[in-house]
C-alpha cells in the first residue's frame, strides 16, 4: 500500500482528501502544518505529498523548497488560486503537479494515479541510461556527468531521460508533457518551460557545461544535442 502525506491546515480539507483516496487503496497521513510534514517526510516513507498553498506559519512554497533540499518525493500542490504567477512558482519550488481548488474527486485520484505510475514505471525498468559521459541513475533520481552528480525531481528526471533516449530528436512541449506528466487532460505548455529552466540553472550550480547539450529550438521545444 502506498503512502500519501497530506498536508492542510484545515482539519476537514485533510478528511476529505483521505475519504477520496483511500477507497483506491491509498494510505494516508494528515498533517496540519509545514513543520510537522517536514518531520513526518524525515522519519517516514512517504510515496507522494499533497501539499496545500495557502497555509500560516510556513506556506506551500516553503514547505516544497524545504522538501528538495533532502527529499526527491513527488509532490503535488493544492491551490484555490489560479493565476499562472503562482502555479508557475509553484513549479519553480520544486512541485511536479498541481491541483487547482475547487476540484473533484475524479481529477484529483486520476493525478495521484498518474504520477505514482509514472514512479513505478521509471523505477522498475534498469537502474542506468547511459550516454556519452552521461548517465541517468533510475532509482536514485540522479544524473551523473563524469565526477559530478545532481539529484533530480521527478519532473526533471522524467523530461531528462526522454531526451537522453532520444539524443538529437527536437522534442516538442506538448511531446515532453506526454512523457513526463502521463496525464491525459490539458497541461500548459508553460509548465515544461519552468521545469527546462530550474533544471538548467540546478545543473549549471552543479558544475554541469549543460548548456553544452540541453539546447532550445526556437519555436518548437528541446533536445539533447
Amino acid at each position: 500500500m502506498q503512502t500519501i502525506l497530506l498536508v492542510d491546515d484545515e482539519q476537514r480539507m485533510l478528511d476529505l482528501v483521505a475519504l477520496f483516496l483511500e477507497p483506491h487503496g491509498y494510505q494516508c497521513i494528515k498533517v496540519t502544518g509545514g513543520k510537522k510534514a517536514i518531520e513526518t517526510l524525515k522519519k517516514s516513507k512517504i510515496d507522494l505529498v499533497l501539499l496545500d498553498v495557502m497555509m500560516p506559519e510556513m506556506d506551500g512554497w516553503e514547505v516544497c523548497e524545504a522538501i528538495r533540499k533532502f527529499s526527491n518525493v513527488p509532490i503535488i500542490l493544492l491551490t484555490a488560486r489560479s493565476d499562472k504567477f503562482d502555479l508557475v512558482k509553484g513549479l519553480n519550488t520544486g512541485a511536479d503537479d498541481y491541483v487547482t481548488k475547487p476540484f473533484d474527486e475524479g481529477e484529483l485520484v486520476a493525478r495521484v494515479n498518474a504520477l505514482l505510475r509514472r514512479v513505478t514505471q521509471d523505477t522498475s525498468g534498469k537502474e542506468q541510461i547511459q550516454y556519452q559521459d552521461f548517465s541517468l541513475n533510475t532509482e536514485a533520481y540522479a544524473l551523473n556527468y563524469k565526477d559530478l552528480t545532481a539529484q533530480l525531481t521527478l519532473k526533471e528526471f522524467l523530461i531528462i531521460k526522454a531526451l537522453i533516449s532520444r539524443p538529437a530528436k527536437t522534442f516538442t512541449r506538448e511531446e515532453l508533457i506526454e512523457s513526463g506528466w502521463a496525464f491525459d487532460t490539458y497541461t500548459d505548455v508553460r509548465t515544461v518551460d519552468s521545469h527546462i529552466r530550474n533544471l538548467r540553472e540546478k545543473l549549471r550550480n552543479a558544475g554541469f557545461p549543460i548548456d553544452e547539450f540541453l539546447k532550445t529550438v526556437w519555436g518548437i521545444g528541446y533536445k539533447w544535442s
